[in-house]
C-alpha cells in the first residue's frame, strides 16, 4: 500500500482553478485559431454570442462579448470557416476553457464567397430581391440624396455628371464606406433619408444614390451586410446602387431599384440631359400644335360642308 505523499502541497479547488486559469491565460495571451463555426443560434439577449470552433477532430467553446460583437466587420455565421483572434481563458465553475474572440475573418476568399452565396440565397428566399418590389425612377427628381464618403472621387464624379446633364439639388449623407461601423452608417443614412418629412425644413429626396468606388471583396463587404440590404429593400424612395466597378456585384445591387455599373453611370440614370429633354419637349409641343391645327381645319371643312 502506497503511503500518502504528505510533501505534496495541498490546494483548495478554488486555488487550483485560479492557478490553472493564470497558467492558461499567461501561456496563450493571444492566439489565432482556424476552425468552423458550429452551434451559433444568433446573438443572446445579453448581446453576447456563444458558439464553438471545430475541425475534424476537436472543438473549443467560444464567446464574443457584446462590445466586441458590435465592432466586428465579419459576424459569426453557422458553418462559416474563420480565423478567430482572441485569448484563452478558463471557466472555473464548470472546469472548462474557451476562447474569447475579439476579431473574425473568413479563412480565405473561398469562405467569404461561400458566406456571400449563403446570405444571398437566404435574403432572396424572403423576397427581398423580387422584381415586383422594384420602383420606377422619377423622370426628373427634384432633389437627389447621395449616401457615400464625403471625400474622394466618387462624390465629385456624381456631382460633376449631374451638373453636366441636368443640375439638381443634392443632399449628401456622409458615411464610411468600408471598415468598422460602415454598414451601420450606410443603413442609417438610407433610413434617415426615408424618415425626412416631405414638408420639413430639409427637403426629402425623390431619388437616392448609394455609392462607393471599386475595391476588393473585403473592401466592398459593408454593402453585403444584411442591415444594408434590408435598408435598401425597405426604402420608399427609389434607390440606385453604384458600388465599385462594372464587374463588382454586391448584395445591395439585388435589393436596389436599379443597379449602376459605376457612380458616374448612376448620375446618368438619375437625370436626363437637359438640352435633349428641352428638345423633346419642344418637339412634343410642335406635334400638339400640328394636331390642333389639323383638328381646327377639319372642323372648318366640316362646317363648310354642312352649310
Amino acid at each position: 500500500m502506497n503511503e500518502p505523499r504528505l510533501n505534496i502541497p495541498e490546494w483548495t479547488v478554488s486555488e487550483l482553478s485560479s492557478a490553472l486559469k493564470r497558467t492558461v491565460e499567461d501561456a496563450f495571451g493571444h492566439v489565432r485559431v482556424r476552425g468552423e463555426i458550429s452551434g451559433f443560434r444568433g446573438v443572446h439577449s445579453s448581446g453576447h454570442a456563444y458558439f464553438c470552433l471545430k475541425d475534424e477532430s476537436a472543438r473549443i467553446d467560444a464567446v464574443v462579448w457584446r462590445t466586441a460583437f458590435g465592432r466586428m466587420r465579419i459576424k459569426p455565421e453557422e458553418g462559416l470557416e474563420v480565423i478567430a483572434t482572441g485569448r484563452l481563458t478558463t471557466y472555473p465553475g464548470r472546469s472548462t476553457y474557451q476562447i474569447v474572440i475579439e476579431t473574425l475573418e473568413p479563412a480565405g476568399l473561398g469562405a467569404l464567397m461561400a458566406l456571400l452565396e449563403q446570405r444571398k440565397q437566404a435574403l432572396a428566399a424572403e423576397g427581398l430581391f423580387d422584381e415586383a418590389r422594384k420602383q420606377l425612377l422619377p423622370s426628373l427628381p427634384g432633389v437627389i440624396g447621395v449616401v457615400t464618403s464625403p471625400s474622394g472621387a466618387v462624390i465629385r464624379d456624381i456631382l460633376h455628371r449631374l451638373e453636366d446633364r441636368f443640375p439638381r439639388p443634392v443632399l449628401v449623407w456622409p458615411v464610411r464606406v468600408q471598415g468598422e461601423g460602415a454598414a451601420e452608417e450606410i443603413a442609417a443614412a438610407i433610413r434617415g433619408f426615408n424618415a425626412l418629412p416631405e414638408d420639413g425644413p430639409i427637403p426629402r429626396p425623390d431619388l437616392l444614390i448609394v455609392a462607393r468606388g471599386g475595391g476588393s471583396i473585403e473592401d466592398l463587404w459593408a454593402f453585403n451586410e444584411e442591415i444594408v440590404v434590408r435598408a435598401a429593400a425597405d426604402s420608399f424612395i427609389p434607390l440606385i446602387s453604384a458600388v465599385g466597378h462594372e464587374t463588382d456585384v454586391t448584395l445591395i445591387d439585388f435589393a436596389s431599384d436599379r443597379r449602376a455599373p459605376t457612380p458616374t453611370a448612376a448620375a446618368e440614370m438619375a437625370v436626363p440631359v437637359r438640352s435633349e429633354l428641352l428638345a423633346r419637349v419642344d418637339g412634343l409641343g410642335r406635334r400638339v400644335l400640328t394636331c390642333w391645327a389639323r383638328a381646327q381645319e377639319g372642323r372648318r371643312v366640316a362646317l363648310r360642308s354642312a352649310a
